[in-house]
């Protein structure tokens, strides 16, 4: 049983996230990986069969796996994210089913930017449309480094090479213009299952991988940054016990760079130096640490760290700045971002207040236009803005580490969050 859980735990996650125009069978995709992973329980598959034979499907609607609204199932389109979880011999996997439409753009945003990969679906018989450009450059705006282009529903097009290789040309295309640095297109039928988990004889001009081997083997542990150190403290622990005195731990997530024993570090903002005197985990004490661990970390030295501080090296910084400027998807339907507007910003696990000074350009994201005569943002626009915080911020720009290049801001007086931000550039 030890030799299964650690098995288990050494064992990559890959998090992806699934995009497409309306009704390109997104949901039936990861309702077909589900199935034919044997990822569903007898119940789950009993629902579903009964559901599809209510609703006069003359075949079992995996859909239904994931489009669990009753709205959903009711329009027959996906509006939530809807996260599911499945596992092979070789890997685990979390995926994120976005939604189609347009004005579900913002959930789009949510979903891949946590995701090593995008899968981005396409109909065979539509073609590229604006929603398959959209979610290519969102992908490439949240620095997605692997992009898998999915040609679905080949089957209603007889299998036809031509046709798919226009697609893979036109999109290749595309994401020449942006920065999509692994790029991988592959003919599917997500209702029949062809290359979906083997390689279909349907496809003989095809050369590729399956899509699940592909998604099985994709290298995804070069895509950490392991080079600089950044560990943002989230809490502080104290013992509890009153046999123990001596222990002062810093526990958080290790967003990039590899910690170990010995290692000189420096905190900000303080900019106080010391050594690392051990590093703990639930199981036990490690001799070293890397992105996404969740760890404690002792120092040599007992400096004054809190919430919000940051451990790196002294020579390996990141800025320590009250002025960024990033790209921002909004996310509130009932008010627009606008110059002066004030906000509460949450960035790694530091909190402030900040204002807008600045926007600079509103970004069309189907032609790639800046509209620099804009003055505000509304839902789902995205456009490029300059901030100014209350306290500093400890970031880096968003190329070089989404986890300290990113933030949200938060509407005080309502609490919600009201957009998703990039940061381009630190001052």
């Amino acid at each position: 049983m030890t030799a299964v859980v650690t098995e288990t735990r050494a064992m990559d996650l890959l998090r992806f996230a699934t995009a497409g125009s309306v009704d390109d069978g997104k949901s039936t995709l990861i309702g077909r990986l589900l199935y034919d992973t044997k990822s569903l329980f007898t119940d789950q598959l009993e629902a579903v069969e009964a559901v599809s034979a209510a609703r006069g499907d003359e075949y079992t609607n995996l859909a239904l796996l994931t489009d669990g609204l009753r709205a959903e199932r009711e329009q027959g389109i996906t509006i939530d994210v809807a996260y599911r979880y499945f596992a092979t011999p070789r890997r685990k996997f979390i995926i994120a089913d976005t939604p189609g439409h347009i004005q579900y753009t913002r959930n789009m945003v949510t979903g891949a930017s946590t995701a090593d990969l995008a899968l981005i679906l396409v109909d065979a018989r539509k073609g590229l449309v604006e929603q398959s450009r959209r979610h290519a450059f969102l992908c490439s705006l949240l620095r997605v480094p692997h992009v898998v282009l999915c040609v679905n529903k080949m089957d209603l097009v007889d299998w036809s090479r031509e046709v798919f290789e226009r697609i893979a040309d036109e999109f290749t295309s595309f994401a020449a213009k942006l920065e999509a640095p692994d790029l991988t297109v592959i003919p599917i039928s997500a209702l029949h299952g062809d290359n979906i988990v083997t390689r279909s004889d349907k496809t003989p001009w095809y050369e590729g991988p399956s899509l699940l081997h592909h998604l099985e083997h994709v290298h995804i542990a070069s895509d950490r940054n392991l080079v600089d150190v950044r560990f943002p403290v989230q809490y502080v622990i104290r013992p509890q016990s009153t046999t123990i005195t001596d222990y002062r731990g810093y526990a958080g997530q290790v967003a990039s760079g590899v910690l170990k024993p010995g290692d000189e570090v420096m905190v900000l903002p303080s900019g106080f130096t010391s050594r690392i005197a051990a590093i703990d985990t639930a199981d036990g004490p490690v001799d070293e640490a890397f992105p996404p661990m969740s760890v404690t970390v002792r120092l040599e030295d007992e400096i004054d760290i809190s919430r919000g501080d940051m451990i790196c090296r002294p020579h390996n910084a990141p800025a320590v700045t009250q002025d960024i400027e990033a790209m921002v998807c909004w996310m509130d339907e009932s008010r627009p971002l606008q110059v002066g507007a004030k906000y509460a910003i949450k960035h790694t696990t530091r909190a402030a207040r900040t204002v807008v000074r600045g926007l600079q350009y509103r970004l069309d994201v189907n032609s790639l236009h800046r509209d620099e005569g804009a003055t505000q943002l509304t839902l789902n626009e995205i456009g490029r803005v300059r901030l100014r915080t209350t306290v500093p911020l400890l970031a880096d720009e968003y190329r070089r580490n989404r986890t300290t290049g990113g933030f949200i801001l938060i509407d005080e007086t309502t609490n919600r969050t009201v957009a998703a931000g990039m940061i381009i550039e630190t001052r």
